[in-house]
């Protein structure tokens, strides 16, 4: 069963980034994202909010864009960066197990 809320730890942890860094992107990309807040103010995101999460991960620290780069092509071709990122999952999880083959050979 998929948990339905994940607390900020839990996606910084997703994303192997530090707390501070998500709450910064939270407050910086306020349109597109607007994680629900429990009665003492801490943040809870959807999946689909870790999902974008994750779409600015790799457009910022992977491909290099600015903030306001990274907002922008979110905006206007977001399902082109939902396929290229899957692509460079795909070839990452492929090439872990072909360093695990060559380990075992």
């Amino acid at each position: 069963m998929e948990k339905l809320y994940y607390s900020i730890g839990e996606a910084a942890n997703e994303l192997s980034e530090s707390v501070t860094l998500v709450r910064y992107w939270t407050n910086y990309f306020s349109g597109l994202l607007s994680p629900k807040r429990s009665a003492r103010g801490n943040r809870f995101y959807t999946e689909d909010e870790l999902e974008t999460l994750r779409q600015l991960h790799y457009l910022i620290k992977d491909c290099g864009m600015t903030l306001d780069g990274a907002a922008a092509r979110l905006k206007s071709e977001r399902k082109e960066v939902v396929t290229r990122m899957k692509v460079v999952q795909t070839l990452q999880s492929i090439r872990r197990e072909l360093e695990e083959v060559r380990k075992s050979l």
